[in-house]
């Protein structure tokens, strides 16, 4: 009996020893939406969409209206005029639908690796802060639950957003 005290004893006393671990989480979505880098990134997109879709308004406005006349045109017209000039129409709205779609699709390339690398910073950036502060893990909180529950004490989200944006702004 005195032989398992005695061993509790020593495994108490070597568990209270133990250093500390300090664990902390952050709410992704929060800290990469609330990046600075990524606020300025949206608004600049923003503008290439506004841009590209008015284009693509323009463009489709403008084969309308050539429908319209040849719509107008067809009633003169042999069937046979009437057919290839309808194709050719044909043809070129194909084509400018086939243009429009690959501008679009470069555009969706270009936001989403520009989103890739911002994304690549941030968790670089809170790798960096988690070992220069001293945290033995910093989790990640999402809608898939990674987190269930965390203290507000132990949520740094916040404290890692400003630090991310300070950071921004001496690099600039």
């Amino acid at each position: 009996m005195k032989k398992i005290i005695g061993v509790l004893s020593l495994v108490l006393i070597l568990a209270s020893c133990q250093e500390q671990q300090k664990i902390a989480f952050i709410d992704n979505a929060k800290v990469v939406n609330e990046y600075q880098k990524k606020v300025d990134f949206e608004k600049v997109f923003q503008v290439k969409v506004t841009a590209f879709n008015k284009k693509a308004d323009s463009l489709g406005q403008a084969i309308q209206i050539e429908a319209q006349l040849f719509q107008t045109k067809a009633a003169k017209m042999s069937q046979k005029n009437a057919e290839t000039e309808y194709q050719a129409l044909l043809q070129k709205k194909q084509i400018q639908d086939y243009q429009l779609q690959g501008e679009e699709q470069k555009l969706q390339a270009e936001g989403q690796k520009q989103i890739d690398t911002l994304i690549k910073e941030v968790k670089a950036f809170v790798k960096d802060y988690g070992k220069n502060n001293g945290y033995t893990y910093i989790l990640g909180a999402n809608d898939a639950g990674s987190v269930m529950y965390g203290t507000d004490a132990n949520d740094i989200t916040l404290t890692v957003i400003d630090a991310l944006n300070a950071n921004t702004n001496k690099e600039e």
